[in-house]
């Protein structure tokens, strides 16, 4: 049965941790697993999902199926977080998924029950689990211009002259703030240009949004995301917990759908729930319940807020202290786009032979793009790093 089979390429995430975790090096530096890591180096369980946990444990009273959609009330909650308060809840339905990449085949699949080949169009670069889940789904790729290496900001005129080549009916893929693996965020009048061609073009965005608070707040780092609900006819999102509440072992997400009205909603929501069942049946309910309780409860919804601001001012300083030593060390002012970049990841244009010289020379591990965990930079060694990278430039 298994004889002529070929061994699967090798994650390349994978296989550097493994890497960093052979490494006899007490200085080594890991800035490649994208998890956010205090001060440390540890993924904290964050203060109100530990509480959320212990009412959860004390509450709970079985461990019966939830159903397909998973925790309706944490849907209702997910959906205000992303969409807003003031959220049309009769053309919008979601589901529980098994984390953010659970939402995005979850999407993905009921894209393809749209019609026989529809095209999802993703930045270059994008996450690079955002190719094989669609492709898994059987959806066809093109890919639009995003960043820039050379300045490290959006390529915004070619994104829009691409995306004016798209047809009717295309999928556009969006993050939704933080966007991995570069950074570089749409402000807000490039996401009303965004909102306008959508629109004029008649394509259905698809928000991944999984890094919600980790960059302008809460509330700003939904800006893009509402803009389009406000004007588009239909839409989809992804969203994620395991950032903004660290539960990522518990895989918690889900994915959301806007519909024309409430009728059109239902049926497609119908169809997302028999992918669902196709696939994994139910989704987990622990680490969803405990993000439930969170956001219904004042004062944990409030702990959980102060905690998430304290992680992102935390990388923002992280972000100008790198850029600054970055400067003092290269003379130049070659990575201060690292500074004004948002969210936990930024990519520094490195080449792959320049990203092994750190690993091999210097005990630095990155992403071969040399796309970088912010949270992971040592706040009391900035300057030995920024020496380091600057010593590998050509």
């Amino acid at each position: 049965m298994f004889e002529d089979l070929k061994p699967a390429p090798a994650d390349k995430i994978l296989a550097l941790i493994g890497l960093y975790r052979a490494d006899p090096r007490p200085d080594k530096v890991d800035l490649g697993v994208g998890v956010y890591k205090g001060r440390d180096g540890k993924t904290v369980v964050m203060r109100a999902v530990r509480e959320a946990e212990k009412r959860l444990l004390q509450a709970q009273d079985t461990k019966t199926y939830l159903g397909l959609a998973g925790d309706t009330g944490f849907n209702t909650a997910m959906v205000k977080l992303a969409f807003g308060l003031g959220a049309d809840m009769t053309r919008i339905r979601a589901a529980q998924a098994p984390g953010g990449s659970g939402a995005l085949r979850l999407v993905a699949e009921l894209l393809k029950r749209t019609r026989s080949d529809p095209t999802v169009w993703l930045s270059d670069p994008t996450w690079p689990n955002h190719m094989p889940v669609m492709r898994a789904a059987g959806l066809q790729i093109r890919e639009y211009p995003y960043f820039d290496a050379a300045s490290g900001a959006v390529r915004f005129d070619d994104m829009l002259a691409a995306l004016r080549t798209a047809s009717d009916g295309d999928v556009v893929m969006l993050h939704g703030c933080c966007h991995n693996p570069t950074g570089a965020n749409l402000d807000a009048a490039q996401w009303q240009a965004v909102t306008d061609l959508v629109v004029e073009r008649g394509l259905l965005p698809f928000v991944d949004i999984a890094y919600q608070g980790f960059g302008d707040g809460l509330e700003a780092d939904a800006l893009g995301l509402r803009l389009l609900a406000a004007k588009v006819p239909e839409m989809v999102v992804a969203s994620s917990c395991s950032k903004n509440f660290a539960v990522y072992r518990d895989r918690v997400g889900a994915a959301m759908i806007l519909a024309k009205d409430g009728g059109q909603a239902d049926v497609a929501m119908s169809q997302m729930l028999s992918a669902a069942r196709a696939m994994y049946s139910m989704p987990p309910d622990h680490g969803a319940a405990a993000v439930r309780i969170v956001l219904e409860d004042d004062a944990l919804r409030a702990d959980w807020e102060a905690e998430l601001e304290e992680m992102r001012l935390r990388m923002l300083r992280l972000r100008v202290q790198f850029a600054e030593a970055l400067r003092r060390q290269s003379n130049s002012d070659r990575f201060d786009f690292v500074a004004s970049h948002r969210g936990m990841f930024s990519r520094l244009g490195l080449t792959e032979a320049q990203v092994e010289r750190l690993r091999v020379e210097h005990g630095v591990y990155m992403v071969g793009d040399s796309r970088i965990n912010v949270a992971g930079l040592p706040e009391d060694r900035m300057d030995e790093l920024a020496k380091a990278i600057v010593s590998v430039l050509d």
